[in-house]
């Protein structure tokens, strides 16, 4: 499905029911909207991890402006400020009041940016596996100098300088980089995600090489009003749980969950017991 928003054009998809039968009534369940990481990725490998959700809440999934399915266009408006207004121009499309906002890595940022602007429109926070300002850039390049090989050192090198020059690079640096990213990691089943996936590369090029460096959103979290859950991987290279830690302490009455076994991807070391969390975390509040 596609909804045509502000200057561009989203693609969004949907999972579970927003009403259900209950007894002799109809029930009204929470939705959640899905916000994908990269960026220059799209919304695909959220399906197999977040599906199981479809059973507390209706689950919405879209592609940010100029990638996945969604439209193409000047890529000078690929930035965190429009993928936040596309959110709130989504959820007016499809009419919606309060929102379940989950989002990832990227879409983590994304997520307490929207919390931040629109909190009078959040029912429930979860952040995963993400940070509030750009200093994680320089963490990781510390962190992958200790703990990576030469080849993947060599191939994040475009990803600081913000400088793809194509879709086989962007797909290679993934593919190398998986043992950081994942400490379940799988060439087989990677490679079956990553071929999956539709790429772009002005995307994370405008992320990595301009905006990014400049993300600071520290100083307005206690701002956030909605019922907040933190979570983060004890391996994870890129996000590590110390921002994770200094999110929860900035939010008012967070709760913080780090998962023990995982890097980056959760949602691929510890699937179930990241969405029981997630999902225990909605029924509570």
């Amino acid at each position: 499905m596609r909804a045509t928003i502000r200057d561009t054009e989203l693609f969004f998809d949907t999972e579970g029911s927003s009403l259900v039968v209950d007894g002799t009534v109809m029930r009204e369940r929470p939705v959640a909207f899905l916000v994908h990481g990269g960026p220059g990725v799209d919304h695909s490998s959220y399906k197999l991890g977040f599906s199981p959700l479809s059973r507390e809440m209706q689950l919405v999934y879209f592609d940010h402006r100029g990638q996945g399915r969604s439209a193409r266009g000047d890529k000078e408006t690929y930035t965190l400020e429009n993928n936040i207004e596309d959110m709130e121009a989504l959820r007016q499309y499809l009419g919606l009041d309060k929102i379940v906002v989950i989002g990832t890595s990227y879409g983590g940022m994304v997520a307490l940016s929207y919390a931040i602007r629109y909190p009078q429109r959040v029912s429930h926070l979860i952040v995963i596996a993400t940070v509030a300002d750009s200093r994680f850039i320089a963490r990781a390049q510390a962190l992958l100098a200790k703990q990576g090989t030469e080849a993947q050192k060599i191939c994040a090198e475009r990803l600081w300088s913000g400088k793809f020059a194509n879709e086989a690079q962007l797909k290679e640096y993934f593919q190398v980089m998986g043992p950081m990213y994942s400490l379940t990691y799988d060439p087989q089943l990677s490679a079956e995600s990553w071929d999956r996936t539709i790429y772009s590369i002005d995307a994370i090029n405008m992320a990595f090489g301009g905006f990014l460096r400049n993300y600071n959103v520290l100083g307005q979290l206690p701002t956030i009003t909605a019922p907040t859950l933190v979570i983060a991987g004890r391996h994870d290279w890129i996000c590590p749980p110390e921002f994770s830690e200094e999110i929860a302490a900035a939010i008012p009455n967070a709760d913080l969950r780090i998962f023990e076994n995982s890097g980056h991807l959760i949602r691929a070391d510890e699937p179930e017991a990241l969405v029981n969390e997630i999902a225990e975390f909605i029924r509570a509040h």
